[in-house]
């Protein structure tokens, strides 16, 4: 055993280096995120009969309960404040896991780097425990600062720490899953579709259990994600529910290392399909669609499973608010069609930014091939350069407008229905389209950096997180006005839509193509580079 994992602690090393500005940032961004929070629930739900009249109002709408779990105390400010973050964040940190551990497992078995490594004294077993202990560290660490940014903001210290207890665990879970599935295939997009799928049939099981009376049902108790929640944070503190997570990863560990065991390196334990005889591509127009399809048609599907659930919310939205004051106050902003206008157009905002991300990785699918050495290989032909970058940057401009149409389809359609409404289909649909061209201002900036600095390409999502974290925290950080006006986001127009929306969204498109053209000109110049 030993000899299996020499070399442990010098791939822990590297490892480290290569992500000592990812994992500082995404634990940064989780603190903020949680302490704005934290701090902005007592300005929220200043009593508790604010907080008894919000949480009861949550719990009675299934579509709410189904996204983000139960209230289970409605006296608990910590529990009302944190609710969307009990099982919705704990999902994107389980995404952030899987990415961790396979990119230091099958990734560097994918790029030839382990096996460069391996000309030196390194274990079968090392990568695999360097990558665990990276991500488990990464995910206690994250929990820890948590629980402190939590507690800074005011909520009681013991439900701060069982709350980021319970994200360091859920991410320590997901990373040992990941482990296993990095054995099963001989690509890291393989690998990486199998842990996400594993998060998406978690969260389902556990929104699908949630929904039971008076909840949960056993559904909850098969997902890591619903046992995150069965903690209790802030509603008390079940710390025996932290062995469950533990127990898994206990579990999949010594799987994920007798699975190595048995396989060659660069290799899966799942045999590769092997390819028609004949090919049937017709260029790199058909290679692009080939290569990114896939994808497209997965985050497609999650677009129009969420808009519906989204839409079937419309007709609940004057209940989330059912106190005097309240719906006073909605009558002077316009009326009950203002409040659900206003939810609509923030959760279409919220899909604007998911479609801008998948723009951005579709884009920087252009840098991934050309690292792989397959540019190299194409340009050998008759191809030219901007019509290989084309092909795959245009596939991402259409992909995020399909993705906008078909949320504002599904938003309509499920507002349509429950508001008995037959106009909210179009101009939903319409407002949905309107969040088109600030996601092209992203993917036109990934390839603009693509041109000039093709190795900076990955910093993009960085500035992505930057747009949203302004967008969701610069109000409460008192962020100056030019600097809010420098995301594209903030230009977007929503609901209701008028003639004013045409020049905002003119230039964005504008802005857009003068990013491409930089990036085509800077695609031009430069060499290849690896």
């Amino acid at each position: 055993m030993r000899e299996t994992l020499a070399g442990t602690g010098v791939l822990i090393r590297l490892g480290l280096r290569r992500d000592r500005w990812l994992l500082p940032a995404w634990i940064a961004g989780f603190a903020v995120t949680t302490y704005s929070t934290a701090a902005a629930g007592a300005e929220l739900y200043p009593d508790v009969g604010s907080r008894v009249e919000a949480a009861t109002a949550l719990n009675a709408t299934a579509s709410l309960v189904a996204l983000f779990g139960r209230v289970y105390d409605p006296t608990s400010l910590g529990a009302l404040s944190l609710i969307k973050y009990t099982a919705f964040m704990a999902a994107i940190l389980a995404v952030l896991m899987v990415f961790i551990t396979i990119r230091h497992t099958r990734s560097d078995e994918e790029s030839g780097r382990l096996e460069l490594l391996g000309g030196g004294r390194l274990g079968r077993d090392a990568p695999l425990a360097a990558a665990l202990a990276i991500s488990f560290g990464a995910s206690l660490v994250l929990g820890l600062v948590t629980a402190v940014t939590l507690a800074a903001g005011g909520l009681p210290a013991a439900g701060s720490l069982a709350f980021g207890l319970g994200w360091a665990a859920t991410g320590m879970a997901f990373s040992a899953v990941a482990g296993v599935t990095a054995q099963l295939t001989a690509s890291a997009r393989a690998a990486t579709g199998l842990s996400l799928g594993v998060v998406a049939v978690t969260y389902a099981l556990r929104a699908v259990g949630d929904l039971a009376e008076p909840g949960p049902s056993a559904l909850s108790w098969l997902s890591p994600i619903g046992w995150n929640q069965q903690i209790r944070a802030f509603a008390g503190d079940r710390w025996w529910v932290l062995a469950l997570p533990l127990a898994l990863c206990a579990a999949l560990v010594p799987v994920a290392l007798a699975l190595r065991a048995r396989r060659d390196l660069g290799s899966g334990l799942r045999e590769e399909r092997p390819g028609p005889a004949r090919g049937s591509l017709n260029g790199v127009w058909d290679l692009a669609v080939r290569l990114q399809l896939r994808l497209l048609a997965a985050w497609a599907v999650a677009f129009v499973a969420f808009g519906v659930v989204i839409g079937s919310l419309a007709g609940n939205v004057t209940d989330l608010l059912s106190s005097p004051n309240a719906q006073d106050l909605i009558r002077m902003l316009g009326g009950t069609q203002a409040m659900t206008d206003a939810f609509i157009a923030a959760e279409i905002s919220i899909m604007g930014l998911l479609a801008a991300a998948y723009g951005l990785s579709a884009a920087s699918r252009l840098r991934d091939e050309e690292t792989d050495g397959h540019v190299e290989a194409l340009l050998g032909t008759a191809t030219t350069r901007p019509r290989w970058a084309t092909s795959h940057f245009a596939f991402a401009l259409a992909g995020v407008a399909v993705l906008m149409l078909l949320s504002g389809l599904s938003v309509g359609a499920g507002a349509a229905m429950v508001l008995s409404d037959g106009n909210q289909l179009g101009r939903i649909t319409v407002a949905s389209a309107a969040q088109i061209p600030a996601a092209w201002v992203m993917a036109s900036v990934v390839l603009a950096v693509f041109g000039w600095a093709p190795r900076l390409t990955g910093t993009v999502w960085g500035l992505l997180l930057v747009f949203v974290a302004l967008g969701e925290f610069g109000v409460l950080w008192n962020a100056p006005e030019w600097v809010m006006e420098l995301s594209p986001f903030r230009h977007s127009p929503l609901l209701p839509l008028d003639s004013d929306a045409v020049w905002p969204l003119l230039g964005l498109t504008v802005t857009a193509a003068a990013l491409a053209a930089l990036g085509y000109t800077g695609w031009r110049r430069r060499d290849l580079a690896p």
